[in-house]
């Protein structure tokens, strides 16, 4: 949003003044942390629950027949319990706890309390962690997920964890539904659209929160909201690049969820397995490094795999599908047409693995190489320089005819080299640019009949560090 300067009159100004005056005298400088309790005054005890279970909604209202399957599968469909809901402000009209009215009308509720929060330090509010803790769901509300983010390290974000882990749950909507993934884009520098995100991958308003929530199953994970309404598929399959580019997902591959606006709701049960409500919801794989994604350039991408949920379908976040999704790609800033619908490929499991592979050590040898011969195309493997004379081998097989690209995302730990290996260890082609952060790629195409199975060999060449590559194998 741009701000425009207003300069009032003289005489208008002298007036505005004193009025303010009058205001800064009858308000607090900073509004207090705010409670209302709706239903019973007292808390349900009892010792076991049947949770986790989520509600990831694409607005901040409550949308009734997830809440209600949730508090269903938390009290094992016997009893009541409580519920805590989360708000960073105050509605601005009608009903000061709008969410609660929804939830105290349904089934197995005890009761339910508001908490308006308004600073980073009400996160430490002690009666609001005891309300949280004594709960069995926590809502967070529509709003702006910034301030949810600003809780993280507080006493409130143990509170809410605390929650599922004796087997509740947590959910929200919009900027809720934001702050319960691991890797959350929290919009504190502004919100980006689509074209901006696309444009520029590193974005100023492109920012992310680490390290808060990380529910089980749910790994990986960047969600967004109002999806198709507000047309942000583009701008999650950015945000994916960028998770994938500076190793915000474990393994080298990032998912997005967009549930749409209008009573969509993402409902998720202690197995992993979802099931999609109202309106549809979206899954997107980025699963291998982005051909282009630097400060000031656009996104190119090829290849992200998405699945259309539409209400009443199943997805497992457990056990990961590696088929059904339709691909849609992304070149100098440009998505493909039709991002919302697609046609399911049908034959991608003829590859016969997953598409990522991270190293296990032992693998300093040929002998004792990490077995890439299933790695789906494209694929990734990762892995570390753990030491100075480190070296990872992947044991990956060609077919006639077929060329195999690698591509090499390298940390600004280390430098390392790739190699690339016949079964008896010669170096067929390599790659060996200079300097530690410099990424490596080679390409190999086997022209003799049958299949061979050869090595890719990653090894240190100075420095080492902790911090993963990212090798993406492409065979066409």
């Amino acid at each position: 949003m741009t701000h425009r300067s207003f300069r009032a009159p003289a005489a208008a100004a002298v007036v505005l003044a004193a009025m303010a005056s009058v205001l800064m005298a009858h308000q607090p400088a900073q509004a207090a942390a705010d409670r209302i309790r709706l239903g019973s005054a007292s808390d349900v005890s009892r010792s076991t629950w049947n949770g986790p279970a989520f509600t990831m909604n694409g607005a901040g209202g409550i949308v009734t027949a997830s809440m209600t399957r949730a508090i269903d599968e938390i009290r094992g469909g016997t009893g009541s319990l409580d519920v805590v809901v989360l708000a960073g402000s105050a509605p601005t009209s009608g009903s000061k706890t709008p969410e609660c009215d929804t939830i105290t009308g349904l089934a197995g509720v005890n009761s339910c309390t508001t908490w308006t929060l308004t600073t980073a330090s009400d996160g430490d509010n002690g009666q609001m962690n005891t309300d949280v803790r004594n709960a069995e769901f926590v809502y967070f509300a529509g709003g702006d997920q910034c301030r949810y983010a600003a809780w993280k390290g507080t006493a409130l974000e143990a509170s809410v964890e605390a929650v599922v882990a004796k087997g509740g749950g947590s959910g929200g909507g919009s900027a809720g539904h934001h702050i319960n993934s691991p890797i959350v884009y929290d919009a504190c520098n502004g919100s980006v659209t689509s074209a901006e995100a696309l444009a520029n991958p590193y974005d100023r308003y492109v920012s992310f929160t680490t390290g808060m929530f990380a529910w089980a199953n749910y790994g990986a994970v960047i969600n967004d909201s109002h999806f198709v309404t507000r047309d942000r598929m583009g701008r999650t399959m950015s945000f994916l690049a960028r998770a994938v580019k500076d190793g915000l997902a474990p393994g080298g591959s990032a998912w997005g969820v967009g549930v749409e606006e209008g009573g969509g709701s993402l409902f998720l049960d202690r197995n992993g397995m979802a099931t999609q409500y109202g309106k549809d919801a979206y899954v997107v794989l980025a699963d291998h490094q982005p051909e282009q994604a630097a400060e000031g350039k656009p996104l190119t991408y090829s290849g992200f795999k998405i699945w259309r949920l539409t209400p009443g379908s199943t997805f497992d976040f457990k056990n990961r599908p590696t088929c059904g999704y339709y691909l849609r790609s992304v070149t100098n800033g440009v998505t493909d047409a039709n991002l919302y619908s697609g046609t399911p490929v049908t034959d991608c499991g003829t590859q016969g693995g997953g598409s990522a592979i991270a190293e296990s050590e032992p693998n300093d040898t040929r002998d004792t190489a990490d077995d890439a011969t299933a790695l789906a195309s494209p694929g990734t493997l990762t892995g570390g320089m753990k030491s100075t004379t480190d070296r990872d081998y992947f044991k990956v097989s060609v077919a006639a005819g077929q060329t195999v690209s690698v591509n090499c995302a390298v940390p600004t730990a280390y430098d390392a080299d790739v190699y690339w290996l016949d079964a008896n260890g010669s170096t067929l082609t390599r790659s060996v640019n200079d300097g530690a952060g410099t990424d490596e790629s080679l390409s190999f195409t086997r022209t003799a009949t049958g299949t061979g199975t050869y090595h890719l060999d990653v090894e240190a060449y100075s420095g080492s560090g902790t911090a993963a590559y990212s090798c993406t194998l492409t065979r066409s």
